[in-house]
C-alpha cells in the first residue's frame, strides 16, 4: 500500500490551515461588514459565532478529517464512507468535493487580479488614475478584456497553484505556508503602522477607528445583522469547504487537534480582526470621510481595487505602498487557493490510487477548462452564479452534514472521546450540547435564510437579462453535469471494490 503522505510539523498543519482561512475576504469582507452592521456592536454577535458555530464546526472537521486518514481517506466520499457504512454517506461526501472545486473556478482569476495590481502598482502605471472614475474604467478594462493582460496574471498564478500542490503537503503546502504567513503578518502590521500616521485635514486614524468600530447598539436588534455576522465567521474559518477535513487526514492518530483548531482558528481572528479591522476602512475615512460608508455598501472590488489605490494616491511612496497592499492581498488568496484543491487531489491520490503528477495533472485540467467561463464571461453574472452554487449553498449543506455526522451518526460521545485523543487541552463539556443541538440548528437558520434571500430568486432568475441568460442556464447545465460526474466516479470506485453502491 502507498504511504500517504504527513506533516512535517505541527506547527506547519496550524500555519496550513490558517492559511487556507486567511484570504482576501479577511481584508475587505470583514471590515465591510462591520461598517454596514452596527461597527462596534457587530462584534457582539461576530463572537457568538464564532464560539457555538466557528469552533465547534473547527473541531468536527479536525476530529472526522484524522479519523478518516487512519483508513487512507483523504476527502470527503472516503471519509464519510469510514465513519457512516450507510451507502448513502460517500454520495453525500461528494459535496465536499464539489463545493472547493467550484470556488477555485472563479477564485483564481479573482486572487490574480492583486498579483496584476502589484505589477501596476510598483510599474506606476495604475496610480495615473486619479479619480474614482478612472479607477473604476481601469479596473472594469482589466476584467473585461482578459486577453490585454489579466489572463496572463492569471495563467501566472494558475502554475504556480499547481506547482505548489505537485511539490506536496510537507515541500508544498507547507512550505509556503511557513514562510507566507509570516510574511503575510509583516505586511499586514507594517501597512496598519502606516495608516495610523496618516492625516487628511483634521482627520485621522482615530476618526477611522471611530467610524468603523463605533457601536450602534441597535443592530443587534435586527436578525440580519446576527445572520451577517455567522456567515463571516462560516467563510472566514474555511469550514464547510471540506479542506480541513483533508489536511486533517494527513496528521497522525496521536496527534494532538482539540488545540492545534483554537490556534489556526485564533492566527486567523488576529489578521481579521486586527489587521483587517485596522487598515482599509479606517484609511478610506481619512481621506473619503462619511462617504466611506456608501464605499462599502459598493462591494469588497471597489473597496480594494478601486478605493484603497485612491488611498494610495494621496500619500508619500504611494505605489510602494499600493505595491505591498496588493501583495499582501495576494499571498492571502495564494495561501487559500492551494487549500482548497488539496481534497480533490488526495480524492484521485487515495481513491483512484493515482500518483501525485497524476493527480495534480487531472485536476489541473479540469480547473483549467471550467476557469474559462468566470474569466471571459465575468459581465455575464457567471461569477456570482459560480459563487452561490460553490460558495455558499455547497458549504452550508455539507457543514450540517458534517456535524449531524459527528454528533448523531457516529455518537457525541465516541466523537467527544475521537476529538480528544492526544489534546493538549480538555474541551468544556458544554461544547458537547452545542455541537449536538446549537451548532446544527443555526446552520439550518442559516440555509433557511440563504435559500429565501439568495437562492430563490436565484433559481427563478429574477433580475437576469435576456443577453446573460444563455450564460447563466449553460453555467447551471455544466455544473449539474459535473457534480454527476463526481457521483459516477464515486460509484465506479466503490464498484470496483466491490463494496455497497
Amino acid at each position: 500500500m502507498r504511504k500517504r503522505e504527513r506533516w512535517g510539523t505541527k506547527l506547519g498543519i496550524i500555519l496550513a490551515v490558517a492559511g487556507s482561512a486567511v484570504g482576501i475576504g479577511n481584508f475587505l469582507r470583514f471590515p465591510g461588514k462591520v461598517a454596514l452592521n452596527g461597527g462596534g456592536a457587530f462584534m457582539i454577535p461576530y463572537f457568538i459565532s464564532f464560539l457555538i458555530l466557528g469552533i465547534p464546526l473547527s473541531w468536527v472537521e479536525w476530529s472526522l478529517g484524522r479519523y478518516g486518514g487512519q483508513f487512507s481517506h483523504g476527502s470527503a466520499p472516503g471519509i464519510f464512507h469510514s465513519i457512516w457504512k450507510n451507502k448513502i454517506a460517500k454520495y453525500l461526501g461528494v459535496i465536499g468535493l464539489f463545493g472547493p472545486l467550484v470556488i477555485f473556478f472563479y477564485y483564481v482569476y479573482i486572487e490574480s487580479w492583486s498579483l496584476g495590481y502589484a505589477f501596476f502598482s510598483i510599474t506606476g502605471k495604475l496610480l495615473k488614475n486619479s479619480n474614482p472614475d478612472s479607477m473604476k474604467k481601469f479596473l472594469e478594462n482589466f476584467q473585461l478584456n482578459p486577453l490585454n493582460g489579466a489572463y496572463y496574471f492569471f495563467l501566472i498564478t494558475f502554475i504556480l497553484n499547481f506547482y505548489i500542490l505537485y511539490r506536496g503537503i510537507s515541500k508544498g503546502i507547507e512550505k509556503i505556508c511557513e514562510i507566507g504567513m509570516p510574511i503575510l503578518a509583516i505586511l499586514g502590521i507594517l501597512l496598519v503602522v502606516r495608516v495610523f500616521t496618516l492625516r487628511s485635514g483634521e482627520r485621522t486614524v482615530v476618526d477611522g477607528l471611530n467610524f468603523l468600530w463605533m457601536p450602534d447598539f441597535k443592530a443587534i436588534l435586527e436578525p440580519k445583522v446576527w445572520l451577517e455576522a455567522a456567515g463571516q465567521i462560516f467563510f472566514t474559518l474555511s469550514v464547510g469547504i471540506g479542506v480541513i477535513l483533508t489536511y486533517a487526514s494527513y496528521l497522525d492518530r496521536k496527534s494532538d487537534i482539540a488545540l492545534s483548531a483554537l490556534s489556526s482558528s485564533a492566527t486567523n481572528e488576529f489578521f481579521e480582526v486586527i489587521i483587517g479591522g485596522s487598515f482599509v476602512i479606517p484609511a478610506a475615512f481619512i481621506f473619503f470621510g462619511e462617504q466611506t460608508k456608501s464605499i462599502a455598501e459598493g462591494g469588497i472590488f471597489n473597496l480594494g481595487f478601486v478605493t484603497m489605490p485612491l488611498v494610495f494616491q494621496k500619500i508619500p511612496l504611494g505605489s510602494l505602498i499600493s505595491f505591498l497592499w496588493f501583495v499582501l492581498l495576494f499571498i492571502a488568496g495564494f495561501t487559500s487557493s492551494i487549500s482548497i484543491l488539496q481534497p480533490a487531489i488526495s480524492f484521485f491520490e487515495d481513491e483512484f490510487k493515482f500518483s501525485k503528477s497524476k493527480s495534480v495533472l487531472i485536476t489541473a485540467l479540469i480547473c483549467f477548462i471550467f476557469s474559462q467561463p468566470a474569466i471571459f464571461f465575468i459581465d455575464k453574472g457567471v461569477v456570482d452564479e459560480l459563487d452561490f452554487w460553490g460558495g455558499t449553498l455547497a458549504l452550508v449543506i455539507f457543514a450540517l452534514i458534517e456535524v449531524i455526522i459527528f454528533a448523531w451518526i457516529l455518537d457525541i460521545e465516541e466523537s467527544w472521546k475521537e476529538l480528544h485523543i492526544g489534546a493538549d487541552i480538555k474541551i468544556p463539556e458544554f461544547f458537547k450540547f452545542i455541537i449536538k443541538y446549537v451548532t446544527p440548528i443555526y446552520l439550518i437558520i442559516i440555509l433557511l435564510y440563504w435559500v429565501i434571500k439568495n437562492g430563490i430568486p436565484l433559481l427563478i432568475l429574477k433580475g437576469v437579462s435576456k443577453e446573460n441568460l444563455p450564460y447563466i442556464l449553460g453555467i447551471r447545465v455544466a455544473l449539474f453535469l459535473f457534480f454527476i460526474l463526481l457521483i459516477f466516479m464515486v460509484r465506479y470506485i466503490w464498484k470496483k471494490r466491490g463494496e455497497v453502491l
